[in-house]
């Protein structure tokens, strides 16, 4: 570690206790601290101790059944917001930029990304904006080493099998706009959006996407702390990753 993260550590250490950390640091050893389930083989860190299961009940967590409730309820205004944005203004729509590829017909509409709330997206998309500042952001639920996108796949676009970076974020989606013929597989367990619905997992585990429908599918996706991390795992990882983009920008 740099001198950056171990001071940056050392300070949760004392404010939290010696043992706050003990798994952060594990998943740091050569190995990962843990055994790798082989659906995860393609994610980078795997915090120990989190329960794992691919699929996860929305309403199930205390931290995130708020989350959920809030955008199922505003579902009907979020989108005709989206639908008037398609129409009139498709240009804030850009292809959508994966850490492992970028694709032409998957769109994406930012609402937080770099850490911050995209203060142009409260024009574009006013209701699921102030859901999410309220209820993800100033609760501190959403993760903010990722982002929060509307997600487009545009007419027969798939998404190839792949995992995501770590595990100790969880994935959220609200099915805002979903024709037929468009589904989601986690860990091998293929399910339908449900229109005005959320569903979550852990997209460590290997997922893929596809539209076979005659029109886009929208859903608005939200990175969510894992409801197994605790609050100085939080504040370690942050930094973590955090200190990772920075060197990686400046190397």
């Amino acid at each position: 570690m740099t001198p950056e993260l171990e001071d940056a550590f050392a300070a949760i250490r004392e404010e939290y206790g010696r043992e706050s950390l003990r798994r952060v640091e594990s998943m740091l050893e050569p190995g990962g601290g843990s055994p790798r389930h082989p659906l995860r083989r393609g994610a980078k860190w795997i915090l120990p101790g989190l329960a794992e299961t691919p699929w996860h009940d929305p309403r199930g967590h205390p931290e995130i059944a708020p989350v959920v409730a809030a955008f199922e309820e505003a579902h009907p205004a979020i989108k005709e917001e989206l639908n008037g944005a398609w129409a009139d203004r498709p240009e804030v729509f850009a292809e959508y930029e994966h850490y492992l590829t970028r694709q032409a017909d998957w769109r994406a509409l930012y609402l937080h990304r770099n850490g911050r709330l995209v203060e142009e997206a409260a024009e574009v998309a006013p209701t699921a904006y102030r859901v999410l500042e309220e209820y993800a952001v100033r609760t501190g639920t959403l993760c903010p080493l990722l982002e929060c996108h509307f997600s487009t796949l545009l007419p027969g676009a798939t998404i190839a099998p792949h995992c995501d970076l770590w595990n100790f974020s969880i994935n959220l989606h609200l099915a805002v706009d979903i024709p037929d013929g468009c589904s989601i597989t986690v860990a091998g367990e293929t399910r339908s959006w449900v229109e005005g619905k959320c569903l979550l997992f852990d997209y460590s585990f290997e997922h893929e996407a596809r539209n076979e429908g005659i029109r886009p599918r929208t859903c608005l996706l939200v990175d969510l702390w894992h409801p197994g991390t605790t609050v100085p795992e939080r504040a370690a990882l942050t930094v973590l990753v955090t200190e990772i983009r920075r060197l990686m920008r400046d190397g």
